[in-house]
């Protein structure tokens, strides 16, 4: 019966060079599929019973597919800000939409995962991948950015608003010019602190230079400012969001110069009212003395930030507000100029704003660009992963599900996120093309032998008549 074997091990045979064929056929076409993950054959020899080994014969053959979802395909870089590539061991956590409501998807809450990012916004705000899978992630508080729970959920960003938020700090840094140049200090007796640029609080209706009660009103405006500086002015916020324009202006009031308690001292103001008239407060003391050594540093306060208490800006409310400084943000070294040189000044309000866009970080946070210039943490992208990732069932479109022998997913994964970016396929075209050719010669060689085998059953057929 050894022909008749022959004949069905090399149908057994070309069933299983069929089987490779039609992989090596899968890889090729998906050579260009985005996480695209090959299946390759294994061959599983079949040997025939024998009671003894002597008799024992080579028997047939079947073959298996072997996942290769472990093995990466090339990451590229993309010009698409909501793309994302896994560098590394992961899966994305995503969800196919079963229909849709009053053109809202629906979905069964079963959970797939794939390594195909190349998500974008759809018109409900979900991030959606080229195959039609939508993106789970976590929510982020937009103050805090702490995660908001740790069960990742569809994304959506639809109409996003961030509230809008009241100044509380302002980071500011200056040089102040060891000799001010005022518009006083060319008319002003040699000798006094006016003419070395500085303010001579003699001449106020009301004393200015009392740090924490001393104020500028109406009447003394203009004379306030030909005797101090522009120390610059911020767009600060108030807690609806409105902008407050916060002008700040540096009076010298002591000078070592000139021989008065050898210490440099300056006064900071902020303007309350820029149309005060009469006895109406137009600037207030900041509540500070700033006095500087011989070497042009800062020797008081030596805390890094002071409190403007109860600031109001033309009836803008914007409450207490700390200046923050820093070790080394106010120096009083010379200059040419005569007038403050401005390092940094900004502020962390903001009024409210919408969703304009989002983009994908290296550290898999969604992050969106609000109409206010606010870009804010949305979302932070959840990564799986499995103790047999090469036993998970493939699905359409890249995503896999889970198997008894793939085991449950495991939140986190070792590998990290790239955005911008895309993974490519894992498919080797060379190497396909390998096996193409071993495939085909070895489909070949089993019709020889069914060939051969019927030509020796005509033989035996023969020999019958």
């Amino acid at each position: 019966m050894g022909i008749f074997d022959a004949l069905n091990t090399s149908v057994g045979g070309l069933q299983a060079q069929s089987f490779a064929l039609q992989n090596i056929s899968g890889n090729i076409a998906n050579a260009q599929t985005t996480g695209f993950k090959g299946i390759n054959t294994s061959f599983v020899d079949l040997v025939p019973e024998a009671t003894n080994p002597d008799r024992q014969i080579s028997g047939g053959v079947t073959a298996y597919a072997r996942q290769t979802v472990s093995s990466q395909g090339t990451v590229s870089a993309s010009t698409v800000s909501t793309f994302m590539a896994i560098n590394g061991d992961g899966f994305f956590s995503v969800q196919k939409s079963s229909g849709t409501v009053d053109n809202t998807p629906i979905f069964t809450g079963v959970t797939d995962y794939t390594r195909r990012g190349d998500f974008q916004v759809n018109a409900n705000g979900n991030l959606v991948n080229g195959a039609g899978y939508f993106l789970m992630g976590v929510p982020v508080d937009s103050k805090t950015g702490n995660p908001l729970g740790n069960v990742p959920q569809v994304l959506q960003f639809q109409n996003s608003f961030v509230p809008a938020q009241a100044t509380t700090t302002i980071q500011y840094g200056l040089n102040l010019p060891a000799t001010p140049v005022t518009a006083a200090a060319s008319t002003a007796a040699a000798g006094t602190i006016t003419a070395a640029g500085g303010l001579d609080a003699t001449v106020f209706s009301v004393n200015p230079t009392v740090a924490g009660t001393g104020t500028v009103v109406g009447n003394d405006a203009t004379l306030f400012q030909n005797q101090s500086i522009s120390g610059g002015a911020v767009t600060a916020y108030d807690a609806s969001g409105t902008p407050v324009n916060l002008q700040l202006r540096w009076a010298k009031t002591d000078s070592a110069a000139l021989g008065g308690s050898h210490i440099d001292n300056w006064e900071l103001f902020y303007q309350k009212d820029p149309a005060a008239t009469g006895t109406q407060v137009a600037w207030v003391n900041a509540g500070t003395d700033f006095k500087f050594g011989s070497n042009g540093k800062l020797t008081a306060p030596t805390s890094p930030s002071i409190t403007l208490t109860g600031v109001a800006v033309g009836g803008q409310t914007l409450g207490n507000v700390s200046v923050s400084i820093g070790a080394s943000g106010l120096t009083q070294y010379a200059t040419t100029g005569g007038t403050a040189t401005i390092n940094e000044i900004s502020q962390n309000g903001y009024p409210a704003g919408q969703l304009q866009s989002v983009a994908i970080s290296n550290s898999g946070l969604v992050i969106g660009t609000f109409s206010n210039g606010q870009n804010i943490d949305l979302a932070a992208v959840t990564l799986s992963h499995f103790n047999g990732t090469n036993y998970l069932k493939a699905l359409d479109g890249g995503a896999y599900a889970v198997t008894d022998q793939s085991g449950q997913a495991i939140a986190g994964a070792s590998g990290s996120i790239s955005g911008s970016s895309l993974e490519g396929s894992n498919t080797d075209i060379a190497d396909e093309f390998t096996k193409l050719i071993v495939t085909q010669q070895a489909y070949s060689a089993n019709t020889k032998v069914i060939t051969t085998a019927n030509s020796m059953v005509q033989d035996l057929l023969n020999v019958l008549r």
